[in-house]
């Protein structure tokens, strides 16, 4: 997944990933473990979704703080901290979206789509809102989240200006303000 990250798919060989895996490289080892290179990918992009799936579980045995404040910093901190450990993810998801479109819908489904309803299913319950108030500020919310890391690790933009506490606090009184109308 560092390799298809850093390279691409079509900029990563066969080669490449059997020396990181350990192998001989170009010896063919890597087929005795999978057919193609294409379901290394596969598999590295399910061992992935498969631990954000362990990790959303974590994060529903937080359960409710008590404190709204509290609760969203806790999240914000998370979901950054997710994000940050999905960096090659990330990164194979922008750059395969047009090539392999099939392989990377059920990935964004389970990292994007999934986040974004968890999300505003909590907001709903937790600030009693309408669904479609709750759906929309989570966009708004999991959106500046995800293209704070989005703008980092994709495109290398690292000089926004904006340290990460600095942007959780301002992100959190954000997302109270809303809540409070």
């Amino acid at each position: 997944m560092r390799l298809f990250g850093e390279n691409g798919y079509r900029g990563t060989s066969v080669a490449q990933i059997e020396k990181a895996a350990g192998l001989t490289p170009g010896a063919g080892g890597l087929y005795h473990h999978f057919r193609t290179k294409e379901a290394v990918l596969r598999a590295g992009i399910e061992r992935h979704l498969a631990r954000l799936d362990a990790l959303r579980d974590i994060r529903r045995l937080l359960g409710d703080l008590g404190d709204l404040r509290a609760e969203l910093t806790v999240s914000a901190r998370y979901i950054l901290a997710e994000l940050d450990g999905e960096e090659e993810l990330l990164r194979i998801l922008v750059s395969e979206a047009r090539s392999r479109p099939e392989l990377v819908e059920v990935a964004v489904e389970q990292l994007v789509s999934t986040t974004y309803t968890e999300f505003a299913a909590w907001l709903r319950d937790r600030a009693e809102l309408p669904a479609g108030r709750a759906t929309a500020m989570a966009a708004v919310g999991l959106g500046s989240l995800l293209s704070s890391r989005m703008l980092r690790s994709v495109l290398g933009v690292t000089s926004v200006g904006v340290d990460d506490e600095t942007f959780v606090a301002t992100w959190v009184e954000m997302m109270h303000a809303m809540l409070a109308e």
